[in-house]
């Protein structure tokens, strides 16, 4: 989640002190204002669609599950030509939140506590304050992940540097003293 204190433009806080037993589904789809200021935000030329179909659940005794999928249609600057590029942004999201004050959440995250990181598994989870979750900016998050940090126009090649010789540095008053002394080498 954003750690600094401006909010997603598409933030969309989830109140979960009453989650329904089947969870609660929200789908934030972006308008233009909003798409714009993403793509502002994200260093992109523009964000044509961005939708987000999530649902939010109940997570053992007090915790919260985040699920669903974020799709986006963007496009970039060519890291080579800086054309445009069309791309796709489609990333399932999973996030699991813990109350500040959550047992489970000092057991695992304490001092001295051992923690085992699985490369493959989930994340750990995130804790939260008071009773709602920024889901909306769990969705922009997820979205910043689905951006290809190198964007290329199908074709676009770096050229090979040019492989004229250098001139010759000039040689010094030094170097010709070293030559008359020592011509063989």
């Amino acid at each position: 989640m954003r750690h600094s204190m401006e909010t997603s433009p598409i933030s969309f806080e989830v109140t979960i002190s009453h989650l329904p037993k089947r969870g609660m589904p929200v789908t934030i789809e972006a308008n233009e204002v909003e798409r714009a200021s993403l793509a502002k935000i994200h260093g992109l030329v523009s964000v044509g669609r961005l939708r987000a179909d999530l649902v939010v659940t109940s997570w053992k005794r007090n915790g919260v599950q985040v699920r669903g999928r974020v799709e986006a249609d963007i496009v970039q600057s060519c890291v080579v030509t800086l054309e445009p590029v069309a791309g796709k942004v489609d990333e399932e999201v999973s996030a699991v939140f813990l109350p500040e004050d959550s047992k489970l959440g000092r057991e695992s995250f304490g001092l001295g506590g051992e923690i085992l990181i699985d490369v493959d598994g989930p994340d750990s989870p995130e804790t939260f304050s008071g009773d709602r979750i920024d889901v909306g900016a769990l969705a922009e998050e997820f979205f910043g992940l689905g951006i290809d940090p190198y964007p290329r126009k199908q074709g676009a090649s770096v050229p090979p540097p040019e492989a004229a010789a250098a001139p010759e540095p000039e040689e010094g008053a030094l170097q010709k003293k070293l030559r008359k002394l020592f011509p063989d080498s």
